[in-house]
């Protein structure tokens, strides 16, 4: 039953005329056609990824043979309309002209070669010879095209190998080479397409909320429901999520994912900003110019370039020594029939190609192994990001969210002086009660939970990583740290030295009180261990990391006491300001470790980026997981387990996949070259071989982590 469209919905058809008519329309289905689908630069795989991404999507599928691309989705009109808005703008990311984009196998085009090989001994000579080549002429033409733009690369082997047996009559080897190409062909393409879809699914974008200001109101509400016009409210460490006007505050923002500029870009009230820019620090209020899925388009367009279309330094490696492989095959062929004017030998041996299993498989392992690894708990950005992750000799841990839970919760609260202990909470809650930093959340916590009456506070001024200054009735009131108190603002803390060493020694964190230059007391802290913390280690050290590092900005009795807790920390360093992460990471690499860092704050994304392999936990800030090269899903440390013995277990499936592309196409070249196999029976091996391997590699790598990693 055909639908019929709105009145809106016919109006965007007419705007996109030009480019994208639908031709055909269900309920629930959409099929479009336009001109720009044969472009030879649009990567079509990308375009499936970007439309697949829209929430409420449900199948994409592009035919270029047809310029058509057909869509189903939940029969919503708005997710209809924005199925349209995409094709009508069709990001540039999307046009890559430097990729080769080869139309993949049709199983159509098989069924029929294949048939019209087995019908080739009973056929009568003219027609016999007319149907061979009407089948060979493509494959012979597609090894011309090759040879004349490429040079040397296997579609001229296979077009050699099926004009020597057209030339000599021998129909039926030729149509069975042929048909045992397009078979191949259409295996792989569909190996590699399951693969990709995979992760196309991974990719899907979850429900994004953003806070806006309506009705002098703030409300939290999903990212579709912005509208244009809405003020959007962002802090420190998020993806602005709309472009549109600053109309308040002002903000450090990184633009760096859309212009490619590093310095961060001071913008303040009357600025325009951009989607897809990250604040450093500050706030702002914007008024939303340009709202919808621009936001999730962009993320989505980022791990789609890295997963899907990036290949690791090994992947690289191989791929080159496949190129390198087909001339001396080639070579070989050539100079054989030179030899001995043998045709049949000399096409046997042309139709044996290294690149095919070598090429393919690497991309399948790698794409399968992201996808067990998602199954674990972890998203890894790019197939480099899985090569790294399995060559880590040394991980670097920031504390704080990461070994702990991150979730600061007061233990004591002990006064020196005047005050009671309940007007001690009450005075520190008061001047942090508008501080977003952990600590402060955890005192204003539970001095809520007591019912405490809060003092009147102005003038308040927040130092970052340092502490809290702030007047309470016209005298001064300093909360933070005792580098804050005593080296900054001259404060004597001696008298507390006692009960903070015990204090310290049983892994608590401190938070120092003052009024007007006096000690008034101090408030102990705890964060606790993440339960699979000392586990999770343990386990990273048995799949062969070397150096466990922990970095903390806690005292030294602190750090201490939660190292001896975990067990398996070799080094820890205490003390930190939060640009001293990246130096350490650096000087660390200095050494020639091979490291990770694992870090959630927006102060950790230079440690992050520095690294050789970031990794950011489930609710680090979005500045984190953008800077990160794997995020993991799950909030336990054993995903990061799993992660890492399952790049471990992607490699080994490379790396076999290899040796047996070369082991087994050897024997088989050797056989040939020595006149043991015909031409079929060589290209039957050969493809039959790759199969196996893209077999084993996509079956192999998919494999998710054991039990004993499970979260």
């Amino acid at each position: 039953m055909t639908s019929c469209p709105s009145k809106r919905t016919a109006s965007m058809d007419e705007n996109i005329n030009s480019s994208f008519k639908v031709v055909h329309e269900l309920s629930n289905r959409l099929r479009l056609r336009s001109n720009r689908l044969y472009d030879p630069a649009l990567d079509l795989s990308y375009l499936e990824a970007v439309i697949g991404a829209i929430s409420g999507v449900e199948k994409v599928r592009t035919n270029k043979r047809a310029f058509s691309i057909t869509v189903n989705y939940n029969g919503s009109a708005e997710i209809r309309n924005k199925i349209l808005e995409t094709l009508e703008s069709i990001p540039d990311e999307a046009y890559l002209p430097e990729v080769s984009h080869n139309e993949p196998a049709r199983l159509s085009t098989v069924a029929y070669q294949a048939a019209t090989t087995a019908v080739t001994p009973w056929l009568p000579s003219p027609l016999k010879a007319l149907s061979s080549w009407m089948i060979g002429t493509p494959t012979m033409a597609e090894g011309i095209k090759s040879l004349v733009t490429e040079g040397v690369k296997v579609e001229v082997l296979d077009a050699s190998a099926v004009a020597f047996s057209l030339l000599r009559q021998d129909y039926f080897t030729a149509n069975a080479i042929v048909a045992m190409l397009g078979l191949g062909e259409y295996l792989e393409d569909w190996t590699e397409q399951r693969s990709n879809d995979l992760l196309k699914n991974l990719l899907r974008p979850q429900v994004e909320n953003v806070w806006v200001e309506r009705d002098a109101k703030e409300q939290k509400i999903p990212l579709d429901k912005v509208l244009i016009g809405d003020i959007v409210l962002c802090g420190p460490g998020e993806l602005l999520p709309v472009d549109g006007t600053v109309i308040g505050g002002e903000a450090a923002l990184n633009t760096s994912s859309i212009t490619g500029e590093s310095i961060p870009v001071h913008v303040e009230e009357g600025d325009e900003v951009l989607s897809g820019s990250v604040i450093e620090e500050g706030h702002l209020r914007i008024t939303a110019s340009h709202v919808g899925s621009d936001s999730s388009m962009a993320r989505i367009g980022r791990f789609l370039e890295n997963s899907l279309r990036s290949k690791s330094s090994s992947q690289k490696k191989s791929d080159e020594l496949a190129d390198k492989l087909v001339p001396i095959t080639f070579a070989l062929g050539l100079g054989l029939y030179a030899l001995t004017r043998d045709v049949t030998r000399a096409a046997s041996v042309l139709t044996v190609d290294y690149s095919c299993a070598i090429k393919v498989a690497s991309p399948v392992a790698v794409k399968s192994g992201m996808f067990a690894a998602s199954h674990s708990g972890v998203l890894l950005k790019g197939a480099q990001a899985l090569e790294n992750l399995s060559k880590i000799d040394t991980v670097v841990f920031d504390k704080t969210g990461t070994l702990t839970r991150g979730d600061l919760s007061v233990t004591d609260y002990i006064p020196l002086k005047g005050l009671n202990e309940k007007e001690l909470l009450a005075l520190a809650a008061g001047a942090e009660e508008h501080y977003s930093h952990p600590v402060a959340r955890a005192v204003v916590a539970e001095a809520k939970s007591q019912k405490l009456q809060f003092p009147p506070i102005s003038q308040v001024d927040f130092i970052v990583a340092h502490g809290v200054s702030a007047f309470v009735e016209g005298r001064q009131v300093l909360v933070g740290s005792r580098h804050f108190l005593e080296e900054d603002e001259g404060v004597d803390c001696s008298a507390a030295d006692n009960l903070t060493t015990e204090l310290r020694q049983s892994g608590k964190s401190l938070l120092y009180v003052s009024r007007d230059g006096e000690l008034e007391g101090v408030i102990g802290l705890r964060d606790e261990l993440r339960p699979e913390a000392a586990e999770a280690l343990s386990q990273l050290k048995e799949k062969g990391i070397k150096n466990l590092i922990m970095l903390t900005g806690d005292h030294r009795d602190t750090a201490k006491a939660i190292c001896a807790e975990l067990g398996v920390i070799d080094k820890v360093h205490w003390e930190l300001k939060p640009e001293d992460k990246a130096r350490i990471v650096n000087e660390l690499q200095e050494e020639g470790h091979f490291l990770a860092f694992a870090g959630d704050g927006v102060n950790d994304a230079p440690a992050l980026i520095s690294a050789d392999v970031g990794i950011c936990m489930p609710q680090g800030a979005e500045l984190a997981r953008e800077a990160a090269q794997v995020v993991l899903l799950e909030d336990s440390l054993m995903a990061l387990v799993a992660g890492r013995h399952i790049a471990e277990q992607t490699q080994k499936v490379i790396k076999n996949s290899f040796n047996a592309a070369v082991g087994i196409n050897s024997a088989i070249l050797l056989a040939a070259t020595t006149g043991k196999l015909s031409p079929v029976a060589s290209a039957f091996l050969h493809n039959s071989s790759t199969l196996g391997i893209l077999g084993y590699a996509a079956s192999a790598a998919r494999r998710e982590a054991p039990q004993s990693y499970s979260l």
